[in-house]
């Protein structure tokens, strides 16, 4: 791959790909990000101090055709990308970068579709697509995320429906997954990227909801599609995921929203999230799982004591 160049006509993008101990599930999405049809981009893939050889194997598999970034160790989703998006916007002067799992594969089109999106408008400082499970290759895992009343960020906009063009209109999103995403530089100057806070889990939803203050837009296009494996790092059923999918949706809550909604948010999901699933865990003898929504959950109460973020209108 010729060296990018920034250009008036085609702006500059780099593709950030985060590995952690995923060494064939990278090479695949980076193979498949080097077909893209878009004539200028950069595939950086970031290392979270991977122990499976990750990094000489994409050295020796790659060469020159990619840039690597060695973190050393696991900084997790959120900061792991922030390497990336530092040496991306900060020292390359990238105009966007697209942030991507490494347990995918995307079209080779994806990359031309949403910078036409972005390109379109300066406000928009998120572009998401058609996501696809990898096994079932016509079936959507998303296109987007619904507003909820008590949740805030509701459920998959189209999971588990087949795609038959339902959703085959550009438009405006509340919030959108970042299994891949293109996000615009000037909405990065002014939001810092990913919050550390969340480690993985929910950092992308603090994120848009940090750049919706400043009037940034997310949206959402249908020409551009990408088939994941989903959660194939971090376990689709794990206690590590279990923890931050109790902690982080919470933290979300707290710091963005007001003690009225947080109220609510806390005592259905103490009821609906917490309780249940220990129980259903409980039943399957996934012991450890159970004791990590409580971890989870206590985490998240025990900094927002320590940050003096409650009050009592937060619970009563």
């Amino acid at each position: 791959m010729k060296k990018p160049s920034r250009s008036t006509r085609r702006p500059l993008v780099y593709v950030l790909i985060l590995n952690w101990n995923g060494r064939s599930l990278t090479v695949d999405c980076v193979e498949a990000v080097l077909k893209s049809d878009y004539p200028n981009f950069r595939v950086v893939v970031i290392d979270n101090g991977s122990t499976d050889d990750s990094v000489a194997f994409l050295r020796k598999r790659f060469g020159r055709r990619i840039d690597i970034i060695e973190n050393g160790k696991n900084l997790g989703y959120a900061d792991g990308f922030n390497t990336g998006l530092k040496y991306a916007f900060q020292r390359q002067g990238s105009d966007y970068c697209l942030v991507m799992n490494n347990d995918t594969v995307i079209d080779r089109l994806a990359i031309s579709e949403y910078v036409k999106v972005a390109e379109s408008d300066e406000m928009i400082g998120f572009v998401t697509g058609k996501v696809y499970f990898f096994d079932h290759p016509n079936v959507l895992q998303t296109v987007g995320m619904n507003y909820d009343p008590v949740r805030w960020r509701g459920d998959h906009i189209g999971r588990n429906e087949i795609d038959i063009g339902q959703y085959d209109e550009v438009c405006e999103r509340v919030f959108a997954d970042d299994v891949y995403t293109l996000v615009r530089r000037s909405m990065y100057e002014v939001t810092g990227g990913y919050n550390p806070l969340f480690f993985l889990q929910s950092e992308e939803t603090d994120w848009q909801a940090r750049a919706k203050e400043y009037g940034y837009k997310i949206v959402y296009t249908p020409y551009a599609r990408l088939w994941h494996r989903v959660s194939i790092t971090i376990g689709k059923d794990s206690p590590l995921k279990a923890y931050y999918d109790a902690r982080n949706p919470m933290l979300v809550i707290l710091i963005h929203k007001t003690a009225d909604f947080f109220r609510r948010y806390f005592w259905h999901y103490l009821r609906s999230d917490i309780l249940r699933s220990s129980l259903v865990y409980l039943k399957r003898g996934r012991v450890g799982n159970a004791m990590a929504k409580w971890r989870g959950l206590l985490s998240g109460l025990i900094w927002g004591l320590q940050n003096r973020r409650f009050t009592m209108r937060h619970f009563v």
